[in-house]
């Protein structure tokens, strides 16, 4: 059987609490004459008669009372569920990201990104692990790598480039000024990233000779390059604030592009979808723009 219109059950439900119909109406923000139309059709509908006139009171029958039991039982389960919903809603937006990829690029953005997207409640978590969006509490991941991830929507941010950087200390010291130099001075190490990838691409086959220490963690190793420890292989996504600042300086030029780079992952059925598109829009443009400053400055 078709199910009667939404606002017919609404106003059966509200005069039968009320037992009036000029109070539902008055609750529901609809005329008394509107109430009245909706259940005389839906008593032709059902062949029940579902009120009696009794004074100025309008009393349910027994058919009327038992539906109107029933409609307040389903208003009750509609009105839990969008409260619920409301709430998954309207919860902390959680992001996820590598502690590297939070100290060298993000956090001097978070100001600007609150004001930009009006987001009320933001959470950064900086953690080396691929966070589980379907498990974990995380909205948001900002993910190092090539993608795509299986279940999940994805942008790419930005694509990296690879190039030497040192302290303006070290560089004047040891005088470096072209990639074969490089095999003469302390060459700082990441696990992740052999020297051999920029060095092969640049024609140097040499060995280098002063392989200095090694590092799992970016942001570590750019500390130590500007502390005057060596020369180190940058990724240019989170050497910029350095480079920007002057703690770090490219000896010369000649980068390497290469297949990984930082994307913008999200479940498409999360609760928060239009916040997240809408914090995905701002990490879109605000990448675009820093592309945009790289470009002018090495003009």
């Amino acid at each position: 059987m078709r199910l009667p219109p939404f606002l017919t059950l609404t106003a059966l439900e509200a005069a039968a609490r009320h037992r009036s119909y000029s109070r539902a109406a008055r609750e529901l923000h609809v005329t008394h004459g509107a109430v009245s139309q909706q259940i005389r059709k839906l008593e032709d509908e059902l062949g029940a008669k579902l009120f009696l006139r009794q004074g100025n009171s309008m009393i349910p029958t027994a058919t009327g009372a038992r539906l109107a039991g029933q409609v307040t039982i389903a208003l009750t389960t509609l009105r839990l569920g969008v409260e619920e919903a409301s709430q998954a809603a309207r919860g902390p937006l959680v992001v996820s990201t590598g502690a590297a990829f939070a100290s060298r690029w993000l956090v001097t953005r978070l100001a600007r990104l609150a004001a930009d997207t009006g987001e009320p409640d933001l959470t950064v978590r900086a953690e080396d692990r691929v966070s589980d969006l379907s498990s974990d509490g995380a909205d948001v991941a900002l993910r190092f790598g090539r993608g795509p991830w299986p279940g999940m929507e994805s942008v790419t941010l930005m694509t990296e480039r690879l190039f030497p950087v040192c302290s303006p200390a070290f560089l004047r010291v040891h005088g470096i000024a072209h990639p074969r130099d490089l095999i003469d001075v302390p060459l700082l190490r990441h696990t992740g990233l052999p020297w051999s990838l920029w060095l092969s691409a640049m024609g140097v086959e040499e060995t280098p000779l002063h392989l200095g220490l090694r590092f799992d963690d970016t942001a570590l190793m750019l500390d130590a390059a500007a502390q005057g420890m060596g020369v180190a292989l940058a990724r240019s996504g989170l050497s910029e604030r350095d480079l920007r600042d002057g703690r770090l300086v490219r000896p010369f030029p000649g980068e390497v592009a290469v297949e990984t780079g930082h994307h913008f992952v999200w479940r498409a059925d999360s609760p928060k979808l239009t916040r997240i598109l809408r914090l995905r829009d701002w990490f879109l443009e605000e990448t675009a723009a820093a592309r945009a400053d790289r470009s002018m400055a090495s003009r």
